[in-house]
């Protein structure tokens, strides 16, 4: 649509608003709505939109480590441009207007803190390379019978599954809740999210979704609000959904694979793609697996960002430990699937459900890209058989702030993603490892009461 039919659109809405929002540092849209008055004398220019977006963690406790922004600042607004081009109607509130948008300066220089705008950077650097970066990103979830109120009422203990027992790809499972799934089939794909495969996982309640691949931009904002709308239908009807990476021990965790493929400037061939080599695999796309190989254990926290990350990342449980690549081994860190000139691709599997789409995908991509403008060959074998017994490219980093401190050092994160995000961004790291271990456990309570 064009700029003076999405005005039209929005000033003959009923509902006289428009909803909008923002990513901020761990994925999660914060936002508001805003009369169609508002909309209509900021559209092309700029809203305020307080700068704690990004002096904050998840659970809205002010950081006490970061420069950007804080107590010494006074929390000012800073400044958002809306992204006209990501204009959707959502059709489960009566399809009111929805735009996100970016951090700006006065200049119009880009927020160095805003994921959005980590990503546009990293495309650029790649359009610039002469490369057009076509990707998507695949979710697992867990889906649990219960409201916010019951699941804090439980302390987030003994939910309710949605259905029972270990039943992947289940077509009877898929009529059980059927209301539930025909809603998210329907409704992502009226919102812009075009579902290429919805299904039941291995696990109590779990489903698993393929998002259409896009355009990499497009392909994380579709990501992005892919998360939250889910959790919205659900909300809906009666159901929560998590996705974090790890809900159990017991079960395996939840994937956030990211698909990815390089064209040519006009996208009409994929340069993954070489009929006359033996793996139908491109120079190029060795190197774009030979960078991502060399780089992952450096940038791991925008991959694996939270402590709960580290619980999927486990022997045996679907997940990957070490630096591996292979042929359609779901064993390995990067599954390369050299299928045909349309759909070769890779898949970094260490991804999980739990990232901002926004910074998973600008690490794939610059990690990738790294390798391809330094010609990086391929040297590594590709791994036959179980990848968790190859060691021969070592391992990935085991926990968040074993992760963090790698990436904090590392002259290549910051080549990749500038000083000040990476500082910004450790620093939110190190602050989530700090809360963690000032917290007593139930593990420590059920392993030390009574016997220690």
């Amino acid at each position: 649509m064009t700029t003076q039919e999405i005005l039209a659109y929005v000033k003959q809405h009923p509902s006289g608003k428009v909803k909008l929002a923002v990513a901020d540092i761990d994925g999660v849209l914060r936002g508001k709505y805003i009369s169609a008055e508002k909309f209509t004398s900021l559209a092309e220019g700029r809203l305020g939109f307080c700068d704690v977006t990004f002096g904050w963690d998840m659970g809205d406790v002010a950081y006490d480590n970061v420069k950007f922004t804080g107590w010494h600042t006074g929390y000012p607004d800073a400044l958002v441009k809306l992204d006209l081009s990501t204009f959707r109607k959502i059709p489960w509130e009566n399809d009111i207007p929805f735009f996100l948008g970016d951090f700006v300066d006065d200049d119009e220089i880009p927020g160095y803190t805003c994921p959005r705008q980590l990503l546009r950077k990293v495309l650029a650097d790649t359009e610039q390379s002469g490369f057009s970066p076509y990707f998507s990103q695949e979710f697992e979830w867990f889906n649990f019978a219960e409201t916010p109120e019951t699941a804090h009422q439980k302390g987030y203990q003994n939910l309710t599954p949605l259905t029972p027992g270990m039943f992947g790809y289940s077509i009877l499972r898929s009529t059980l809740k059927n209301e539930y799934m025909t809603d998210l089939f329907d409704l992502l794909c009226k919102f812009g999210i075009p579902i290429e495969g919805l299904h039941t996982e291995t696990g109590p309640g779990v489903y698993e979704a393929a998002i259409k691949y896009a355009p990499v931009l497009q392909a994380a904002d579709q990501a992005v609000l892919f998360k939250t709308a889910v959790k919205e239908i659900a909300y809906k009807h009666g159901v929560m959904a998590t996705f974090m990476a790890k809900i159990t021990e017991h079960l395996p965790g939840c994937s956030g694979h990211v698909h990815q493929s390089l064209w040519d400037k006009d996208s009409k061939h994929n340069l993954f793609y070489d009929e006359k080599d033996p793996h139908k695999m491109s120079e190029l796309m060795k190197s774009y697996i030979a960078g991502q190989l060399h780089c992952l254990p450096q940038i791991l926290p925008m991959i694996a960002p939270t402590i709960n990350s580290y619980k999927r990342l486990v022997e045996g449980a679907w997940a990957p430990t070490t630096l591996t690549w292979g042929i359609d081994n779901r064993t390995v860190a990067l599954r390369a699937l050299p299928c045909n000139a349309k759909a070769t691709r890779l898949e970094t599997r260490v991804v999980g459900s739990d990232t901002n789409p926004y910074l998973a995908l600008a690490a794939c991509l610059a990690a990738g890209l790294y390798g391809v403008k330094n010609k990086m060959k391929l040297e590594k074998e590709a791994t036959e058989g179980n990848g968790y017994r190859d060691l021969s490219n070592g391992v990935l980093p085991a926990n968040l702030y074993e992760a963090t401190q790698k990436m904090k050092q590392s002259t290549v994160a910051k080549e990749l993603f500038g000083d000040q995000f990476v500082e910004h961004f450790t620093l939110t790291r190190e602050w989530e490892w700090k809360q963690y271990a000032k917290v007593v456990t139930d593990w420590e309570l059920k392993r030390y009461f009574e016997i220690i």
